[in-house]
């Protein structure tokens, strides 16, 4: 007996049916039976289930001699399942990766509950992935499993069968089964919700909820709308036949009103000409189950009143009216945004006149959460060496916590902000500055780039498209000749930089600033940080930072981190930082796998982690400042390389280990290779090359040199007497050997 039915009803999705299966059957949960049901599909849905039941004995299919429908289709799987619990599918969405995983854990947790209520995403046809909006209702927080009544919020959800896993047992004892015609998930959700004596919630995005360009069952305009009213006819039964569920009456109508308002209200469901039909029966239905008493939020009262009165015309002409004030307020605010614009360019020009102020200094960063990268770590040595110079940090307003408080904060295009850039006259960034910005005589543009250079950069992506995307390299170079200085962490670096970004600039070779911290902090910041972060005592940290792909339109983690962090054990936890340009997490929090793309300093992480794993990012060379172990993921160097380009082969002369497969990339922790002799031998090869200048000055070097005008800056101590802070799993072992000595 299987642990999971998973029952996917197949009609007309051939160009999904594909990818559907395929996500159920990769599950890194193998405890599964998948019942594949061809209601009867004239396209080759049948021929496709049954080549996957060639393929994989845990494939069941089912084959309906003619079409019944979604409900009846599931009803068919249902009686050939054999599983512990009963998951539904529709053909053209799939199961996240590790779904099942999380499922079956979380079902363990919460003692076997009826019924499991779980996240899902929606997938647009442009590579877009928005998450459920009501997603707080699942919170774990709380004693589980519940009740409906402990939580009831729960009906608000999308009332879907394909969101749940239901215990076999329960559903079998109470006899449910889905009826015919559209809307078939609701008098199957509500009953199933309202009698199950035990709920549970996993806060996991378990479902990819396919939103099709064309071709969805709901969004045809069809007579067949129609069947809503007969859906909810089922549910009313039900609470009738089961007294004692009387209480939900009221809740359960206010649903069905809102339901009917949307299927209303939607252009691409209701014929045009029946429209009238509709609001009149819904008028019906209306009457005919409205509780009295019943609460009915102000914001909604206009329609639940034209729906009980069945004002057809009304509501037609209530509709235009709306839309009519929507595209008001649209011309309104466009009109508004361009007189503010207007204004703001006029106090600009200004500002421009007045004098440049020397005690003022500028600092923006890109890529980072807050403050932070080398703009921020040169800010903290403004404020530090030269005290009299008043400093003003760029970000958004959701930011500005993490900007320390001596610090002035500016929100981007206010007056303040354009203040700032006309009159300071030190400007730090480490990408563009505002292309609107006009250098004037007296400022100093300070470019400290974003890391030491892997991938191609400036002019010579102009032959690499799938990576420059719509750069203009006029506007490029008219960006360049604004910059006074660049800062360079190494000989590398200032040949790359000087040649892809020509321009009469210095280079400031004097290492990297946002490094200065991996020489001054200390053991007990690390305990703090790892304190902060929830890791346990004892374990092994693997910080994992992959960059960005300029050849997918949709980024998403070439390894299965649970799967890793399980394969090594409990003893270890995976730190998953995602680029900034990646859009989402890496993957679900668990114990042993936590998201930090949020974190707002990605040099706490790096101090946090004992070793480090990526695959062609920057953060290679920041990380091997702390003298700790690196492993290069490098799975799809020959695509990455044809799209992006690279300076020279990492896997020729990596800081650590190399892995080309997520299982070899477990064999390299399993047998201790990431830490070994030969990977140390590696690492200070790859030191010696690229971080020369990173002793804990560099922003001080900067500092001194561009606004104290010294010459005879700080002198760089050597590589072999530099200490920087060690992890805490090697200060243990250094411990213990002191330990084995005496």
């Amino acid at each position: 007996m299987p642990r999971f039915s998973v029952i996917v009803p197949a009609y007309k999705v051939q160009a999904y049916l594909h990818e559907c299966l395929e996500s159920v059957l990769s599950q890194s949960y193998p405890d599964l039976e998948l019942i594949a049901v061809d209601d009867c599909s004239p396209d080759a849905c049948g021929a496709i289930i049954d080549e996957f039941a060639v393929r994989d004995p845990r494939v069941r299919p089912v084959h309906l001699a003619e079409n019944r429908g979604l409900g009846p289709a599931r009803n068919a799987g249902m009686a050939e399942a054999t599983g512990d619990y009963l998951l539904f599918l529709d053909s053209d969405d799939t199961l996240t990766p590790d779904a099942l995983h999380a499922i079956a854990d979380r079902l363990k947790e919460t003692g076997d509950p009826d019924v499991l209520v779980y996240d899902y995403a929606r997938t647009f046809w442009t590579g877009e992935t928005i998450r459920n909006e009501a997603a707080d209702r699942l919170s774990e927080d709380g004693p589980a499993p519940f009740r409906l009544a402990d939580r009831p919020g729960l009906l608000r959800l999308l009332m879907v069968a394909w969101n749940k896993a239901y215990r076999r047992e329960f559903v079998a004892e109470e006899g449910f089964a889905f009826p015919s015609g559209y809307y078939e998930d609701t008098p199957w959700t509500y009953p199933v919700l309202m009698t199950a004596e035990s709920i549970a919630t996993l806060d996991r995005v378990c479902v990819h909820y396919r939103q099709r360009r064309r071709g969805g069952i709901l969004g045809t305009v069809s007579p067949r709308h129609f069947d809503i009213f007969e859906q909810y006819d089922r549910v009313f039964a039900y609470v009738g036949q089961n007294p004692e569920l009387a209480r939900w009456r009221p809740l359960l109508f206010r649903r069905m009103v809102d339901h009917l308002i949307v299927v209303f209200a939607r252009r691409d469901r209701l014929p045009r000409r029946s429209r009238a039909a509709f609001l009149r029966k819904a008028r019906t239905h209306y009457r005919r189950y409205h509780a009295p008493g019943v609460p009915v939020p102000a914001r909604t009262r206009v329609h639940y009143a034209l729906v009980r009165l069945g004002l057809h015309r009304t509501y037609h002409a209530l509709q235009l009216t709306a839309a009519l004030v929507r595209r008001t307020a649209k011309l309104a605010n466009r009109l508004l945004k361009g007189l503010r614009s207007a204004l703001l360019r006029l106090h600009y020009r200004l500002q421009r006149c007045l004098p440049v102020r020397a005690d003022r200094a500028v600092f923006a960063a890109e890529g980072v959460r807050g403050h932070g990268c080398h703009p921020g770590a040169l800010e903290q040595a403004f404020r530090t060496h030269v005290p009299g110079i008043r400093t003003a940090w760029i970000a958004e307003a959701e930011q500005h916590a993490a900007v320390p408080t001596g610090t002035r904060r500016l929100r981007p295009g206010t007056a303040a902000y354009w203040t700032a850039l006309a009159r300071s006259k030190y400007l730090v960034h480490n990408a563009e500055l505002d292309r609107r910005l006009v250098k004037r005589p007296g400022q100093i543009v300070v470019q400290t780039r974003r890391g030491t250079p892997l991938k191609h950069m400036g002019l010579d992506l102009r032959e690499r498209p799938a990576a420059s995307g719509d750069t203009d390299f006029d506007e490029l170079v008219d960006e360049v000749d604004k910059w006074d200085y660049v800062l360079s962490a190494n000989r590398h670096s200032t040949l790359i930089w000087e040649r892809v970004y020509p321009g009469g600039y210095t280079t400031l070779e004097y290492g990297s600033p946002r490094n200065d911290v991996f020489q001054q902090a200390t053991s007990a910041d690390v305990t703090r940080i790892r304190e902060s972060l929830g890791i346990p005592e004892g374990a092994v940290v693997i910080l994992y930072a992959p960059t960005h792909r300029d050849y997918r339109r949709t980024q998403r983690s070439p390894l299965d981190l649970h799967r890793v962090a399980r394969r090594l054990g409990p003893r270890h936890v995976v730190l998953a930082r995602a680029h900034h340009r990646h859009g989402g997490p890496l993957a679900a929090t668990t114990d042993q796998v936590i998201d930090v793309t949020d974190h707002p300093s990605v040099e706490s992480l790096c101090l946090a982690s004992d070793a480090l794993v990526t695959d062609y990012s920057a953060i290679m060379f920041d990380y091997a400042n702390l003298d700790r172990p690196i492993v290069i993921h490098a799975d799809d160097r020959e695509a990455y390389e044809a799209a992006r380009g690279t300076y020279f082969d990492v896997r020729s002369c990596p800081p650590g280990a190399v892995s080309r497969s997520e299982d070899e990339l477990i064999d390299i922790f399993a047998t201790g290779h990431w830490c070994g002799s030969r990977s140390a031998q590696l690492r200070s090869a790859f030191r010696t090359r690229f971080c020369p200048y990173d002793d804990g000055r560099a922003a001080e070097r900067v500092v001194r040199h561009v606004v104290l005008g010294e010459t005879g800056v700080p002198s760089v101590v050597p590589l072999g007497n530099r200490h920087p802070v060690p992890s805490p799993r090697a200060s243990e072992r250094r411990s213990h050997g002191r330990g084995v000595r005496v």
